[in-house]
């Protein structure tokens, strides 16, 4: 018995994996050491996948936010989160159907994912809802990419299978960080979701950023923490 529940096991691997291409069911005849790794790699990446957008998903989006915070704490170089999330997606499933809202979504999420560098991170946080990490990345810059994704969104034409075209636009809210910024990856989030809230009420289609003084870092400690950064960097 139990060598059929495996037997069944790796058969629904295979064909899942071959599913989303990474493996072939011509090479599943007869299985191998290095058959078997590929499936446990090939797993291994999807269960870090959004399985509808490819984009990765939250538990994947918040291993690399616990890093980057790390990595800013230690480095002291800043970065931004950004919290995205598509206008009146509600009617479009309405309107079109889930199958359309689902199209949608994949539409946005490859318009985000084609304006992004290679080094940041793009996840489906759930829903309509999109986030962002970007590393090496000043407020500033942020809040001018942020607004780049908005208008690259608002501009693609998303083609229906039945011919119909949709626009939709998107709504962002933008968090720095920087190294004397006392944040962990709860509170972070819940900020950038405030600064979402506010784009939402000040219309949607639009970009807000949290402001620098929303970190409460005075002067003498933002002194103090680089202080500090510096020492590390030299031990």
């Amino acid at each position: 018995m139990a060598g059929h529940l495996g037997d069944l096991r790796l058969s629904e691997a295979i064909s899942l994996l071959s599913q989303t291409g990474q493996i072939q069911l011509d090479d599943a005849a007869e299985p191998d050491v290095q058959l078997v790794q590929r499936i446990i790699d090939g797993l291994c990446e999807l269960s870090s996948l959004d399985a509808l957008t490819g984009l990765a998903n939250v538990r994947q989006f918040r291993m690399a936010l616990d890093q980057e915070l790390d990595r800013v704490s230690r480095g002291g170089s800043p970065m931004a989160l950004l919290m995205i999330d598509a206008d009146h997606f509600k009617s479009i499933n309405d309107t079109y159907g889930h199958v359309t809202g689902d199209i949608v979504l994949q539409a946005i999420a490859q318009c985000l994912r084609d304006n992004m560098r290679p080094m940041d991170t793009l996840a489906r946080y759930g829903g309509e809802e999109f986030a962002a990490i970007l590393p090496n990345c000043l407020p500033q810059h942020a809040l001018r990419a942020a607004d780049r994704f908005r208008v690259r969104v608002e501009a693609k034409e998303i083609v229906l299978p039945d011919g119909q075209t949709v626009h939709v636009t998107v709504s962002v809210g933008v968090v720095g960080v920087t190294a004397w910024r006392d944040s962990d990856a709860k509170s972070l989030i819940a900020s950038a979701d405030r600064q979402l809230y506010e784009a939402k009420r000040a219309g949607r289609n639009c970009v807000v950023m949290e402001p620098t003084s929303a970190t409460g870092v005075s002067g003498s400690e933002k002194s103090a923490l680089l202080s500090a950064n510096m020492q590390a960097k030299d031990e």
